[in-house]
């Protein structure tokens, strides 16, 4: 009796989800598409921060002040 009624279960499952298991993947590229623009504004913004930060310690690295890496290094 359990097997049958797991396996109705599984045709419920079946019949219920593979509807949106392709409407998913049609729609997958569209969303996709749609995302673009706002990952590439997402890396531009990275490098003008990126710049921003290297040139705010431009005057320091040239003074001879430590980088991250030795003052790690030095901790540990």
């Amino acid at each position: 009796m359990k097997t049958l009624l797991t396996l109705i279960a599984w045709c419920v499952l079946f019949v219920l989800c593979w509807p949106l298991a392709l409407l998913a993947l049609v729609l997958w590229p569209v969303v996709w598409l749609l995302s673009l623009p706002f990952r590439l504004v997402g890396i531009t913004l990275g490098a003008v921060f990126a710049f921003l930060r290297a040139l705010l310690f431009l005057p320091a690295r040239l003074l001879g002040g430590r980088s991250q890496g030795a003052a790690v290094a030095r901790v540990a």
